[in-house]
């Protein structure tokens, strides 16, 4: 979608409560310091949603920036306790890459809502194949251990079961 700039600025006055006030004074928006600067910043990017005017790239950095917090909680929480979640990174960096997927894409007809399908079905699948891989040892690398063999069960029974399927289907060719 191409984006119109304007060039003009026009005043914008509004009465908005204390604690949202007090919010937006210490929220940390890239490229902006005043709270003038974060408003322009914030509603560009609420018009660009709106709009539908992202691509992949900026879509990818806006939905880490909204996992901000948690991830910096997961950084500090690895540096004070020396241990880390490969399956918890790989999870994130998963849902990231979806919703930038979704918000960057032109649904506009069927070719493209397949084109989406492929590209969410690969992601997914790459993240499920990151998640087997956890499972090949007793124990995960994650903060429980234990976390992947116990939701393992009902995936790797369909997957037996699809094995079984495939190999009926080519015995009877």
């Amino acid at each position: 979608m191409t984006q119109v700039t304007s060039t003009t600025m026009e005043p914008l006055s509004a009465r908005i409560p204390s604690d949202l006030y007090l919010w937006l004074a210490q929220l940390k928006v890239e490229g902006a310091s005043t709270n003038s600067d974060k408003l322009r910043v914030l509603l560009g990017q609420l018009k660009r949603q709106h709009d539908g005017a992202f691509d992949f790239v900026t879509a990818l950095a806006w939905c880490r920036d909204l996992a901000a917090k948690p991830r910096a909680a997961l950084a500090q929480l690895e540096a004070d306790t020396g241990q880390h979640s490969e399956v918890l990174s790989q999870a994130l960096e998963h849902i990231s890459h979806a919703m930038a997927l979704l918000m960057s894409a032109e649904v506009g007809n069927l070719a493209q809502a397949a084109q989406l399908e492929d590209k969410l079905l690969r992601r997914s699948f790459a993240h499920t194949e990151s998640l087997l891989r956890q499972a090949t040892t007793a124990q995960a690398a994650a903060f429980d251990p234990d976390v992947v063999q116990r939701h393992l069960g009902a995936t790797l029974q369909l997957a037996q079961a699809i094995q079984r399927l495939k190999q009926a289907s080519f015995q009877g060719d």
